[in-house]
């Protein structure tokens, strides 16, 4: 028991310094660049530091993580903690991310085509306000070109659960976007340990539409439906269904998605997607359009959670998503009824080392507490 504690504040210790000299002496010299193109050049060195001799590497930055599984909508999750879509657009560096501690990983968004995507530049940072505006606008290589990637993904054994969210084309027309996202369906089905049906975005020409009106029962039905063949002709369980919706719905709006996700059965919300709103900002950046993510929208998303838990009296499983910096965040949206978390904005101004120290911080606060 001795030698395993000392380990664990080895550990402990190494993440603090990690993350320590990466906010003091890293994202000083990185925000200075275009976000961007950090990110790119992230992805990249997820890329190669992911196979052979550079995994043991991105572990040590992890630490030792402790194990603690989460059953979620049928699903068994290493740990509560997930990588949001947007970060890993083409399914690039998901063992990557894997070994920094993330127990699932949400890829894409996937669309049926490649798309470019918005004009660059796309990503804003507010370090005031610890958070990021973009505007990206789905740009992908396209579900095809993914599809390498995911098929050798699932050929392998692995420790992590891999989401991809589905998407729609910028120019196709809402009448038509259950097509898109069942394209999308279609082609990643037997690789996906999950589909989230990405409907949120703020920027892609009205898509948030597709939360309201007759949009949303028919596109979930189309897709319940589609779910029911693909396992049949694949001779594979069904893949669960999640929704992710935006965080500037009025409580009337939301309780609408409510009904027309519980009666067409599925399987759990991803709550929340960037907000449009700028409320309290004090970055110079706060006017670029686009979502915004990060710090500001923490209670925001906490407290659309808790009336999602309320409304379906805690039946509609929850994976919460906005404002992530703290383990203390991070329990406040377990707490209002959320199973997992996902974050994004938080690791790029915490750094690589981030997922392992929330991961131990938690054990920790459960050994506190209990």
């Amino acid at each position: 028991m001795r030698r395993t504690s000392k380990v664990r504040r080895i550990f402990f210790a190494k993440g603090f310094v990690l993350a320590n000299f990466y906010s003091r002496f890293v994202f000083p010299i990185l925000r200075r660049m275009d976000a961007e193109t950090v990110h790119d050049r992230t992805l990249r060195l997820l890329e190669l530091g992911q196979g052979g001799m550079g995994r043991p590497f991105l572990t040590k930055i992890a630490g030792l993580l402790p194990k603690n599984p989460v059953q979620f909508a049928g699903l068994t999750f290493p740990n509560v903690l997930g990588m949001a879509a947007g970060f890993d657009k083409d399914v690039r560096v998901v063992p990557g991310l894997a070994a920094l501690g993330f127990g699932h990983i949400e890829v894409g968004t996937l669309t049926p085509h490649p798309q470019a995507g918005n004009p660059r530049p796309r990503i804003f940072r507010l370090p005031e306000d610890g958070a990021i505006i973009n505007r990206m606008g789905f740009p992908n290589g396209g579900v095809q070109a993914a599809l390498p990637r995911l098929q050798k993904l699932a050929a392998k054994p692995h420790d992590f659960i891999l989401g991809v969210s589905l998407g729609k084309q910028k120019e196709t027309p809402l009448a038509e976007a259950a097509g898109d996202y069942i394209a999308v369906m279609q082609a990643v089905y037997p690789f996906a340990d999950y589909l989230a049906v990405n409907i949120s975005s703020p920027n892609t020409p009205g898509l948030r539409e597709l939360q309201g009106g007759d949009y949303l029962g028919q596109l979930l039905g189309a897709l319940v439906a589609e779910n029911e063949k693909l396992a049949v002709a694949h001779g594979i369980a069904k893949r669960p269904l999640f929704i992710k919706i935006a965080p500037d719905l009025s409580l009337e709006e939301l309780d609408e998605i409510l009904t027309a996700v519980q009666d067409n059965k599925i399987d759990a919300i991803i709550a929340t997607n960037t907000t449009i709103a700028r409320d309290g900002l004090h970055s110079p950046n706060q006017q670029e359009t686009g979502g915004l993510s990060g710090l500001p929208l923490r209670e925001k998303s906490t407290e659309l959670i808790k009336h999602i838990w309320r409304v379906t009296n805690g039946r509609l499983p929850i994976i919460g998503v906005g404002g992530i910096r703290t383990v203390a965040d991070v329990q406040a949206k377990l707490d209002a009824g959320a199973s997992l978390v996902q974050l994004y904005t938080s690791l790029i101004y915490e750094g690589p080392a981030f997922a392992g120290n929330i991961l131990r911080d938690l054990a920790k606060l459960s050994l506190i507490c209990c």
